[in-house]
């Protein structure tokens, strides 16, 4: 259920693996912000492929991140069906005639831009993730961005929930299934059975979610008091310079692609 890795699959021991959970999020975050800001394909390719040759320094196998990433890629070919279904700006050579549904040059190029920019921005996501242990995350956010405790174990204990929903989802088909109900070849069946089933799996998941912010609150997660840490993080220079890196880079995407004349600024 969960997008993608909820635990760290790359060397620990990679240059840029090492450096501090929050100088990792912060680059990201920094890197990927320009790309929200143009409509044109040219600054999220050049983005892309920073992204790819920088993977080696993350410790990230090109093969891993195929198999994490898988969702990308259904999320791209969404958008190329919507975009050609449903493109008002049908502009350009026509490719493939298709009535009301013309797929024109126009129409692929806006498709292809979005596309671009939505692998573009979550890559630098999935490297944190894929990189960085969660316990490590929590703590780095409190010791060295002042994030509150309380929201920060939060999020932690939800993450580590995530994998449970995958095994209750299975749970529960397997369950109803054992009881005869199922949606055999009948589409609006099946539709009925995956509302039935995720209903059934939201109530769990907040039936689990309040025994644990119970517990939680009972071993004195929100009592005031000033809490120590079992792992110290430090942000050091070199997470500096990744934060500055990252900066520097997306801001000399930015002035290629308006050097080059192809910058389309999205407002």
């Amino acid at each position: 259920m969960t997008a993608f890795v909820s635990q760290p699959v790359a060397d620990p021991s990679a240059l840029l693996a090492r450096r501090n959970p929050v100088a990792k999020l912060a680059a990201a975050l920094l890197f990927s912000l320009p790309l929200i800001t143009t409509l044109d394909p040219l600054t999220p390719a050049i983005a892309l492929v920073v992204e790819l040759a920088l993977l080696p320094l993350f410790g990230l196998r090109y093969a891993v991140l195929a198999r994490q990433a898988w969702p990308l890629l259904m999320a791209g070919a969404g958008v190329l069906i919507t975009m050609v279904l449903f493109a008002a700006d049908r502009s350009g050579t026509v490719l493939v005639g298709l009535g009301p549904f013309d797929v024109t040059t126009g129409v692929l190029t806006t498709a292809l831009g979005l596309i671009l920019r939505l692998f573009a921005i979550a890559l630098p996501g999935v490297i944190v993730f894929a990189t960085t242990d969660p316990t490590d995350l929590a703590d780095a956010l409190v010791q060295n961005a002042k994030a509150p405790p309380r929201f920060a174990i939060g999020a932690l204990a939800a993450f580590r929930l995530l994998p449970l929903l995958g095994a209750e989802w299975q749970m529960l088909t397997l369950a109803r299934r054992a009881r005869g109900v199922d949606a055999g070849r009948n589409p609006i069946a099946a539709v009925r059975l995956f509302a039935a089933t995720a209903f059934a799996l939201l109530v769990g998941a907040l039936r689990r979610g309040t025994r644990l912010a119970v517990a939680m609150d009972a071993r004195g997660f929100d009592s005031g008091v000033p809490r120590s840490y079992a792992r110290r993080q430090t942000f050091t220079r070199p997470d500096t310079l990744l934060v500055v890196g990252s900066v520097g880079v997306a801001a000399l995407i930015l002035a290629t692609t308006i050097a080059l004349g192809l910058f389309r600024p999205i407002i």
